[in-house]
């Protein structure tokens, strides 16, 4: 049927008239005290727009009757609200842009929505992307809202965008209608109470009659009715309540049970596997005790409930853990609060955009500096201010806490940013860091790092929502300077096999001094300490000289006089080590030793950060691999921690567990196959470690090589370019989606920070590399630091790419540079604009090589020997 052209119409002309018509882009929001009256209304309404010959859409997503049947004018969009904030408002608005103008729009009760989001405020934020949205498209959508359900965080931002807001009464069974609001158009009695009797709307004038209509109404007690609680308010007062009765004895089991489950989905996790861990180790005054340090609704995130999961398993399975493990007072910023800063602040458009780019870089500037200038609701804001009065003027870490971080199969390691805050200063001044540190982490959400993570592991369509953990920041003053003791970060299973001795089953840890930072981000300019925890005394540097040269120089801190984030020299700390055993975590320099005791000079050795009386003299490395292996059994994963601890005497310790995810690990460090002698003119490479990643034996397509010496020379601004030069490359393959075995080998560090140490890649134009090798060439003092722990590291299990360091001037190690720097270059054909790097940047496909050579890789981890070779037999071919 042909659309005529007629004005909208509520389908009751009275009502019309009343109403001064209904216009195009209306939104009418119905307050009623149960469905039937909100059926009333919409029935009359639908069956005008199918006369009209209007297209009819009914977004059904409540437990509530249907309102509508599907019918050749009607359209019934089935839609799941437990999907995620953003792919329900994705599918709304995909199928209002599908309709079209001049459509008419039905939506189930949005009250029902808190029964899967929890809370009033993602109501509000819900109808505050969607009204706008249906008004530009010139159509007219029906919503209705339970009375005396609601708080502010929903009916705020409801009742001032919405275009028509009407109270209804039923009383003494009749329909009462009372316009709240109606946005560009009056008449003299349009906001008077109405009566509708069939057909006929008319205006009550007796104040009898008023008067009892409306004090029948639940929300006559106006004095009440902007305090009014939300639901997620709601549940916790009454889960608090019930906690209390069950500490009488007086709650039933069944209750109890109810409440906690209900608890779990509002505020822990949706993910099944993360349910099943909360509901063994965690209780109702877990949950409880978590939702009076929440600082809004919404979930808490991955990292949070890592954490949290990480301790309760330990404290379940042994009481001495309450004693050991450092206590935390952590609050969470839930991811509610970061939705709605971003509809609040003009910010969730941009987002949507970005998304939908092909470049995910392209916007981001525009995104952060959006975000960075926003500001927060009067409430949260005030919520802020309590919590940094509760920490005074202790240092803070603002983490970020994702939904779909440190969770079984994403770990988003490194993707989002952490902030420390000093947290010195005036009052405001910490607001003020505190408030630009939450919207740093907030703008790093739409960094192109985390959005090419989120492309490359299929999770651009999931809902990801950024929450927030606020941590103490585990230490001590020591004189200008805060920092722990140790920090480090912990595997429960060491997929980094370098020696025979190591059990993989045992773990490891990549322990620091200072702050973690060192432990988790690849320093370029320095070396942290790796302990195999059945076999502390086998270091990865045993195959590289001497290893006290490897030890940890630097020590990053909290500097309370400057107010922020500083690196200092480890003799700065001893300057300032009053109290500190740093007998424990430092020992004299061996070489420098013997050096004064020959040459009879007596002067005061400098100490080395080899931890060796830490691993030898305290229970540490025990209760360390105690812990990861007890975790581990819990979740039935290898699992990756990050920690701290400090010590009050030489033996008395606490352990600060601040973070826990599950490890990524793929197949085994065994190689099934036999190795072969391969003859020397064949071999292309040769490394003996370190070799990290899995064990393999599989031939390789690509080859990418940028030639050291030629490298060497360029001045900075020309090794950027060979970086981005390396990006386009994995791009063409990216795009291109074949299956191809890339070899990327380079001088020095890659994705270093340092053009001059190496290449300064980010992981993103390097994540199609299955080979990754880093050449020992840019200075001769310059030994790559095993990334085991960090970032980096985590990004290369994931993608289960295997790294390879090679010392072109030690045994066991060769390079044929005659190999890779005179074969076929294939980079002028697929970047000709990029053929002046041909020099540089060397492209070899396997398949171009003469006598349909085969290369091959083979990396053996447990041996720490891998080569990469020709090899022509028939088997490589099949």
């Amino acid at each position: 049927m042909a659309i005529v052209q007629q004005s909208f119409t509520t389908g009751v002309p009275a009502l019309d008239r009343v109403l001064c018509d209904l216009l195009p882009g209306d939104n009418v929001v119905w307050q009623v005290e149960n469905i039937e009256d909100y059926a009333r209304f919409v029935g009359p309404f639908a069956a005008n727009a199918r006369r009209q010959g209007r297209k009819l859409v009914y977004f059904r997503f409540a437990r509530h009757r249907p309102l509508l049947e599907a019918d050749d004018q009607t359209e019934v969009v089935q839609l799941d609200p437990q999907a995620g904030f953003e792919t329900f408002l994705d599918g709304i608005r995909s199928v209002a842009e599908r309709a079209g103008p001049g459509a008419a729009h039905v939506f189930d009760s949005l009250s029902d929505l808190t029964a899967d989001w929890y809370c009033d405020q993602m109501v509000g934020n819900f109808f505050l992307l969607t009204c706008p949205y249906l008004y530009d498209l010139d159509t007219v959508a029906y919503f209705a809202l339970l009375k005396d359900f609601h708080s502010s965080y929903a009916m705020t931002p409801i009742s001032e965008t919405t275009q028509l807001m009407l109270d209804i009464y039923r009383h003494r069974g009749e329909i009462f209608i009372q316009a709240l609001k109606v946005q560009g158009r009056s008449s003299p009695s349009m906001f008077k109470l109405h009566v509708w009797d069939e057909d006929d709307v008319q205006p009550v004038i007796d104040s009898s009659t008023i008067a009892e209509v409306l004090w029948s109404s639940p929300r006559s007690a106006l004095g009440l009715a902007g305090y009014q609680l939300g639901v997620w308010t709601r549940t916790f007062v009454e889960a608090d309540a019930l906690l209390t009765l069950m500490r009488r004895g007086e709650a039933s089991e069944e209750a109890v049970q109810a409440m906690f489950h209900r608890l779990l989905r509002m505020a822990i996790s949706r993910d099944r596997r993360v349910l099943e861990l909360a509901e063994r180790y965690m209780d109702l005054e877990d949950l409880v005790t978590i939702g009076k340090r929440m600082l809004g609704t919404g979930l808490i995130g991955g990292k949070s409930v890592g954490m949290l999961l990480a301790r309760a398993i330990l404290r379940k399975t042994d009481s001495r853990w309450e004693q050991l493990l450092e206590v935390h007072d952590s609050f969470y910023i839930p991811s509610d609060v970061f939705y709605t800063f971003l509809v609040r602040n003009g910010c969730w458009e941009i987002r949507k955009r970005q998304l939908q780019a092909t470049d995910y870089g392209k916007g981001a500037d525009e995104a952060r500096l959006r975000i960075l200038q926003g500001t927060f609701p009067q409430h949260i804001e005030k919520r802020f201010m309590d919590m940094l009065d509760y920490f005074g003027q202790s240092p803070i870490i603002v983490r970020s806490s994702s939904l779909l971080e440190d969770n079984f199969g994403n770990s988003f390691a490194g993707k989002y940013d952490s902030v420390f805050c000093a947290n010195q200063g005036s009052r405001e001044e910490r607001v003020d860091a505190f408030m630009r540190a939450v919207k740093t982490v907030y703008a790093s959400t739409m960094s192109k790092p985390a959005l090419s993570y989120r492309a490359r592991h299929g999770l651009l369509d999931r809902d990801e929502q950024m929450a927030l953990l606020v941590q103490r920041v585990s230490g001590g003053e020591h004189g200008p300077y805060y920092y722990p003791q140790i920090a480090g970060v912990g595997f429960s299973f060491n997929p980094y096999v370098w020696n025979e001795d190591i059990d993989p089953k045992a773990g490891m840890i990549r322990l620091v001094f200072g702050l973690g930072t060192r432990a988790v981000d690849r320093a370029d300019d320095d070396y942290t300490r790796l302990v195999a925890l059945n076999a502390p005394d086998r270091r990865p540097e045993e195959n590289t000289g001497d290893a006290p040269q490897y030890a940890q120089h630097k020590v990053d801190l909290l500097d309370l006089q400057k107010n922020r984030l500083n690196t200092v020299g480890f003799d700065d700390i001893e300057a300032n080590a009053d109290g500190l055993p740093l007998d424990l975590f430092a020992s004299r320099d061996p070489v420098m030793a013997r050096r004064a005791r020959t040459q009879g000079i007596r002067t005061q050795v400098p100490r080395l950060l080899t931890f060796d009386a830490l691993l030898k003299k305290t229970s540490f490395l025990d209760d360390t691999r105690e812990m990861l292996a007890t975790i581990h059994e819990a979740y039935d994963n290898p699992v990756d921690v990050e920690f701290t601890a400090n010590f009050t005497s030489d033996a008395s310790y606490k352990i600060n567990l601040v973070q826990c995810r599950p490890l990524q690990v793929k197949g085994g460090a065994i190689l099934a196959e036999a190795a072969v002698e391969i003859p020397q003119d064949a071999i292309l490479l040769e490394t003996a470690g370190p070799v990290i990643g899995q064990s393999r034996l599989d031939p390789i397509d690509r080859i990418i090589y940028v030639v050291p010496s030629v490298y060497g020379q360029l001045p900075v601004s020309e090794r950027h370019g060979i970086a981005r030069l390396i990006g386009r490359l994995n791009r063409l393959q990216q795009e291109n989606d074949t299956e191809c075995t890339t070899m990327l080998l380079g001088p020095g560090r890659w994705g270093t920070t340092t053009p001059s140490l190496g290449v300064p890649v980010t992981f993103a134009e390097i994540n199609m590399v299955s080979v990754l090798c880093e050449i020992v060439a840019m200075r001769d003092d310059l030994v790559p630091d095993v990334s085991f722990g960090t970032h980096f590291f985590s990004e290369l299990v994931e993608m289960d790419m295997l790294y390879l360091a090679l010392f072109p001037n030690q045994e066991q190690n060769y390079l044929n540079k005659d190999f890779f720097e005179k074969g076929p270059n294939k980079l002028g054909k697929l970047l000709p604009e990029e053929g002046r790097y041909a020099s540089i940047v060397r492209v070899i496909d396997t398949a171009d090589l003469e006598h349909m050579n085969t290369v091959m890789i083979r990396a053996d981890v447990l041996k720490q020997h891998a080569q990469c070779y020709l090899d022509t037999s028939d088997s490589s071919h099949s």
